[in-house]
């Protein structure tokens, strides 16, 4: 089974417009991002699809393949399934690292991908660890996530999810932003069409399961840091 990482990138972020093209210690975000992708030692490729001719031209000075998508595509799954389709016809996995995602690590992404290659019923993957830091619970940009015995995703807020009185007492989840498709339900996913609970919470894999879809979790066992806003590139460039 062939596999791609791709990292789908825009430039009018809401909370950080411009936000790939930061630099922090000489290096934009996204190039800090495919230098961590690529430490992977089983992805057989990598690649950038983003609607912006400001980071086309970036990525390109990186001699790293890059697609142009259109402007209607509404995120960053839609934009990976109209380079499926259009440009990398002779994958079969296709691995979803935000742009944002600096500090990324490829253990990551190869645990991501051998779950996918191993498993045939399994078509849709992501990330998640534990908030070991109470405040992440209660920030919006923080995205949560309950999941059953079987660590099959059972829903994603932006709010503090489940509810619980003592937060020393219980485990709590943080959703990592990467994702593992499987070509077959990518291309489907893209076709269903944003969903009710997608618009409410800005998530797009309610999607998935508000057309009951499976998402498999894996827990890693570590964080990091997401560039959603100003403070967090100072958080890292700070660890950096």
């Amino acid at each position: 089974m062939k596999s791609i990482v791709i990292i789908p990138s825009r430039y009018s972020s809401t909370r950080l417009p411009g936000k790939p093209l930061i630099f922090i210690n000489g290096k934009s975000i996204i190039q800090h991002t495919i230098e961590k992708v690529m430490l992977s030692r089983d992805i057989d490729s990598i690649a950038v699809v983003t609607d912006d001719h400001r980071i086309y031209k970036a990525v390109k000075k990186l001699n790293i393949d890059v697609f142009m998508s259109p402007k209607t595509c509404k995120n960053g799954t839609d934009r990976i399934a109209f380079a499926a389709l259009e440009f990398l016809k002779d994958y079969d996995i296709f691995i979803n690292v935000q742009c944002d995602e600096p500090l990324i690590d490829y253990k990551l992404i190869d645990e991501l991908l051998f779950l996918l290659k191993n498993n045939k019923n399994i078509e849709y993957a992501t990330a998640i660890c534990k908030i070991i830091n109470e405040k992440d619970l209660y920030n919006k940009n923080v995205v949560k996530v309950v999941i059953n015995k079987k660590k099959y995703a059972m829903y994603f807020s932006r709010s503090a999810i489940p509810y619980g009185k003592n937060f020393s007492n219980f485990i709590f989840y943080k959703h990592i932003g990467v994702y593992a498709y499987k070509r077959e339900f990518l291309i489907n996913f893209s076709k269903m069409g944003t969903s009710y609970l997608e618009k409410i919470e800005d998530l797009e894999q309610l999607r998935a399961l508000e057309n009951c879809k499976k998402i498999k979790t894996i827990i890693f066992d570590h964080d990091f840091i997401s560039v959603d806003t100003i403070d967090d590139v100072l958080e890292v460039k700070k660890y950096l």
